[in-house]
């Protein structure tokens, strides 16, 4: 019962920006550990970013630091992903997944387990 809905995704020309929503639905994603995944036609799925918890540092892939950030809402049922400075090369359906196992030496989960359907971004002029 439990689920994942990504949302926010959309058509930017370069340089523009999106912030994703990643909302859980039957549980609470405070305190949970979130990864966010892009992948591309064609290409194999990579992490974009992640956070272990509200009070840990985030991870972000070398593609996208410095443009995109990883959050979340107050209440602890949203993650979000604000992306700015977008480029063609962030096109790709992103997801976002909950992590399953967690070690302090990584910092990002080890393993998800449920994930969202995904959000399409494309960016062209």
């Amino acid at each position: 019962q439990v689920q994942l809905v990504e949302s926010g995704g959309g058509l930017v020309q370069p340089g523009g920006s999106l912030r994703l929503s990643c909302a859980a639905s039957g549980f609470t994603l405070d305190r949970t550990a979130i990864g966010w995944f892009r992948q591309a036609p064609g290409k194999e799925r990579e992490g974009v970013s992640c956070i272990k918890s509200t009070s840990d540092s985030a991870w972000y892939a070398d593609s996208v630091k410095g443009r995109f950030t990883i959050s979340r809402d107050n209440a602890g049922d949203t993650v979000f992903l604000q992306m700015v400075n977008l480029k063609p090369e962030d096109t790709a359906v992103y997801y976002c997944a909950t992590g399953s196992i967690v070690v302090a030496s990584s910092p990002c989960p080890l393993e998800y387990d449920l994930w969202g359907q995904g959000t399409q971004v494309t960016v062209s002029s």
